[in-house]
């Protein structure tokens, strides 16, 4: 993470994109456990709390609130997903085809959050120039 205001929107990309890699972990842990009786859906959480950090502060454009993040803060959370709900009788709530479109999403996401770091990056270098 870099620390200087020229870089708070790569900062928050870069949160970001780590959020939506370690989803795919999840992702990928989930179909793993596909067939294992009593394994509940995991997920990570974290476009709410970006939501909601940003929704909280006091200044109205969207420069002066990423700026106003406190960065360190926003960390993804994995967490079990409707654990009193099952799609099977052995109490596994992982489904399959769900698990391989929310694969496939999150891949999209984390694919356009790198290349609009690199957007930002180029941007910044045609600036130095």
């Amino acid at each position: 993470m870099i620390n200087s205001n020229t870089f708070d929107y790569i900062n928050v990309l870069d949160k970001a994109a780590d959020a939506a890699w370690i989803r795919n972990d999840v992702i990928a842990n989930n179909i793993a456990n596909v067939s294992t009786p009593g394994y509940k859906r995991q997920d990570v959480e974290f476009e709410s709390e970006l939501k909601r950090a940003l929704e909280h502060s006091k200044y109205t454009s969207m420069d002066d609130k990423v700026s106003d993040l406190k960065i360190n803060k926003l960390n993804p959370r994995t967490y079990i997903d409707s654990a009193n709900f099952s799609y099977r009788s052995d109490g596994n709530n992982v489904d399959i085809e769900t698990e391989n479109v929310t694969l496939a999403a999150n891949q999209l996401r984390y694919n356009g959050l790198v290349d609009s770091m690199t957007q930002e990056f180029k941007n910044l270098q045609l600036v130095m120039k």
